[in-house]
């Protein structure tokens, strides 16, 4: 076998086991909580983005002062 053969075998055994891992599922609990590799959707991450950014102006806006009701 030559360099060459070895490193595309390499390349296609590394391929090969990312897709393996990418498609096992993982069991907790007696198989009650499932765990596996996926992506994350965009409207999550656009959902987690707006509630960042709504924390840290809520921060700054409401944060300190004597609370509800206690300021006369």
């Amino acid at each position: 076998m030559s360099e060459t053969e070895d490193r595309e075998r390499a390349v296609e055994d590394r391929e090969h086991t990312v897709e393996d891992r990418e498609h096992t599922v993982e069991e907790f609990a007696d198989g009650e909580i499932r765990s596996y590799r996926g992506r994350v959707d965009g409207w999550l991450l656009a959902v987690y983005a707006v509630l960042a950014v709504w924390g840290v102006y809520y921060l700054f806006a409401f944060w300190g002062g004597l609370g509800p009701g206690q300021g006369r």
